[in-house]
Order: structure tokens, then sequence, then C-alpha cells
């Protein structure tokens, strides 16, 4: 099953999260593709060459120049993007001017899934503040195939977004069930 086209408005929540920095979150239901954001983030492979998911549909909406931008990046034996690290792209045909390229822990795999899934996040966010990015957008990283349980990844994207105020951060999030865990824990 794919993303919805085009409905970012199914159900939207602005709310400030309660920390004493009261760094804002915004959460959506919907296709991360359609955002109108600086940049969004695509849970890939380390190959960066596309898959399924939400990798699949930015890929398809991005357009074919987004797999070649990625063939463009620098492979040591094949992999373009360790776990925990982060590249960017151009968008191409996307709303968002670029995509930033992160690969979230496989949870049964990984020795440490959550400080990988914190790293996923946070050189994201440090790559959007680098490039002078203003608003980032989010999928649920490695909360599809890669099987890291929502209730436990929604608490630590939350908390990597609340370390950069200065960015707007928004995660658009597929499904009831995925939705209802970011929401929890905000």
């Amino acid at each position: 099953m794919g993303f919805i086209p085009n409905v970012c408005s199914i159900k939207q929540i602005r709310r400030g999260v309660n920390y004493s920095d009261d760094v804002p979150v915004t959460l959506h239901r919907g296709d991360l593709t359609a955002m109108d954001v600086d940049a969004i983030v695509n849970a890939a492979n380390p190959r960066m060459l596309g898959g399924g998911g939400v990798d699949g549909a930015i890929h398809r909406a991005a357009g074919r120049e987004l797999v070649e931008a990625c063939r463009q990046v620098e492979s040591i034996g094949g992999v373009r993007c360790p776990p925990g690290e982060a590249r960017i792209t151009p968008g191409f045909r996307l709303r968002a001017r670029w995509v930033i390229h992160t690969v979230g822990p496989v949870y049964a795999r990984d020795p440490d899934p959550p400080e990988t899934l914190v790293r996923a996040h946070r050189s994201s966010l440090q790559l959007a503040t680098s490039r002078g990015l203003s608003s980032v957008a989010f999928p649920a990283i490695s909360c599809g195939v890669y099987g890291y349980p929502l209730h436990e990844a929604a608490p630590i994207a939350l908390g990597v977004a609340r370390e950069f105020p200065d960015l707007d951060v928004a995660f658009v999030l597929f499904g009831d069930a995925t939705f209802a865990a970011w929401e929890a824990a905000l």
C-alpha cells in the first residue's frame, strides 16, 4: 500500500511540545511527498537507489533525476549512506527543494537501535541546519520494514526534534497506529 496522494491535511495537529524550550512540532497524516517544506527526509536504504515504502514513494514522486543524483553520492562498497548518517540531494519534481536521505536501524539486527535512530534524526537535522534550511518533514524512520516499534521510535524522534528550536520540524505519518504513537508521545 502506498501513500495517499496529495493529502496532507486529513488531520493536522500543531502543538508546542511542553518542554522547557517549548519547541513546536507538527504532526500530519498523509503524503510526505506533497509537503511544502525546504526538505523532506527519506527513510533510505544504504544504497540510496530507491526501494519500497516511503523510499519508493519519494523516488517515484521526485522522478528519475533523483536516482541519478543518488548515484553521484560517493559509494564505499555500494554503501552511500551508512546507518545513522544523512546525505542530501535536490528534490527535483517534489514540492520540497531538497531530500535528506537517512538510514535508520534495522531493529532486530542493529547492536544499539535507539542510538542509531537518534543519530539518523540528528544527522538529518544537522545537515538541514548546515544548509540554512528552515523546515523539514520526517516520516517514521525505521518503523516500516526495518521493524522499529512505534511506541519506542516516537519519543526518540520527537526528543531529537526539540534539540533544534530554530527548525520547523514536521512528522508526516502514514496509518492510524503510527499517527497515534506520535500523538501519544507528543
